[in-house]
């Protein structure tokens, strides 16, 4: 059974391996700190590690990796990163914490003394549209919000960031395609376009002079005070999304396994951002229609990250037509791993979970990490339905030996050792 065989029967349910992911998508990755760390513990090829995903500063993890550590899945992305740009003809980049590092050509900084700052499509004509202070890992996004004029919104302002694909970007999927489609392992495709409100997207980081409702707190009173607004930005975007998912489709759609449809948080450390009704009202008609076109034409899975305490909204996001669910932060309030399992493993697919990545992984022991691990797969694993993956990304600062003892464990589960 090679990788992509053991994800499908995991996502069909079945009992078998459990299958392991680290790096496929935005919410599954590792940083590039830590990443380089693992790369030599292993023994690799010394390199420099390319900075997939600048926002968070994740890393990109090479098939020699892969096969080190027994990683199933591999990526086909879309070629923009989350400001703007296109990830090509790299250079090199120190980072705050000193760590040489590969970044696209127009990931362009400036800094002061407390902070690094990066731009959008790397033009520095306009104001950052992000920092990263210098004892920190990752960039955060700096609110450059207008002010607003309830009258005059205009749903084209929140939809620059949507628009329709490029033959240029057809061309650019067509290569993707013909490299992956012999891939042995599982691809997970982060394509772009279909984020319904993700609040990681709203101040519009990929913009360089960002209209329309870009304050995240304004953004939230729009939930509630302006969801006529909302309805007609996420109706005109699905449109837009769809026809796009058509083209990549016809393009190289074969080669693609599943798809990350949306990361949109619905879930705090205690209890959901919305309630049920709004989830069904404002969110769910979007989220079916683009479940339900995948379903229709594809033979893609569809996968939605949200983390926090999001128990009461499983139900309707199961009904929404997701297969899979990350990072199912069981650490939150009423989320008991065995509770998850039981109610809703039939239903649906828990992508994550494995691992607390709030306090286990980065300050317990290897043998906490150990312990933690088996049993979070002996809950999960039982008939299928459970891909291991961290809750949330590997983060800067995390032991190396508590990530090889991560790793080790799952080995251990599935009898490799």
């Amino acid at each position: 059974m090679n990788a992509k065989a053991r994800v499908q029967r995991a996502l069909e349910h079945q009992a078998g391996p459990v299958p392991f992911d680290m790096g496929a998508f935005p919410t599954t990755g590792i940083h590039v700190s830590v990443l380089e760390k693992l790369r030599d513990y292993y023994g690799l090829e010394k390199k420099l590690i390319t900075v997939l995903d600048p926002y968070q500063m994740l890393g990109y993890v090479d098939d020699d990796l892969r096969e080190a550590i027994g990683i199933d899945t591999t990526i086909l992305w879309n070629q923009y990163t989350m400001y703007g740009f296109k990830n090509e003809n790299f250079k090199e980049w120190v980072t705050p914490w000193g760590q040489k590092v590969l970044v696209a050509e127009k990931f362009v900084t400036s800094e002061d003394k407390a902070n690094v700052y990066i731009y959008a499509e790397g033009d520095k004509n306009y104001s950052p549209a992000a920092k990263m202070p210098k004892s920190g890992f990752f960039f955060d996004s700096i609110i450059r919000q207008r002010e607003i004029d309830d009258d005059n919104l205009k749903a084209e302002d929140n939809l620059e960031e949507f628009g329709e694909l490029s033959e240029e970007d057809i061309a650019y999927y067509k290569k993707m395609g013909e490299q992956l489609k012999d891939s042995p392992y599982y691809v997970g495709a982060n394509l772009g376009g279909t984020a319904i409100g993700d609040i990681a997207c709203v101040p519009g980081p990929m913009l360089k002079d960002p209209k329309g409702i870009r304050d995240v707190e304004e953004w939230y009173v729009s939930t509630a005070m302006r969801q006529d607004y909302l309805h007609e930005i996420f109706d005109k975007q699905v449109d837009i999304a769809l026809k796009n998912l058509e083209r990549i489709y016809k393009t190289c759609g074969e080669v693609i396994d599943i798809a990350y449809v949306c990361g949109n948080d619905f879930g705090t450390q205690n209890g959901p951002f919305c309630s049920t009704d709004t989830f069904r009202e404002l969110y769910a008609p979007y989220y079916k229609r683009i479940n339900s076109w995948i379903h229709h034409n594809t033979h893609w899975k569809t996968f939605k990250h949200t983390c926090g305490s999001i128990m009461p909204l499983i139900p309707d996001l199961i009904d929404a037509g997701f297969d899979v669910i990350n990072p199912v932060q069981w650490t939150a309030k009423n989320m008991e791993p065995q509770r998850l399992k039981s109610e809703f493993g039939k239903d649906v697919v828990f992508w994550g979970a494995g691992i607390n990545t709030q306090k286990t992984l980065p300050f317990g022991s290897p043998e906490e990490v150990r312990k933690e691990v088996l049993e979070i797969c002996e809950i999960f694993s039982k008939d299928g339905g459970f891909v291991f993956n961290t809750i949330h990304n590997i983060q800067a600062l995390t032991p190396t030996q508590n990530l090889v003892a991560m790793i080790e464990a799952v080995r251990e589960f599935n009898g490799l050792r």
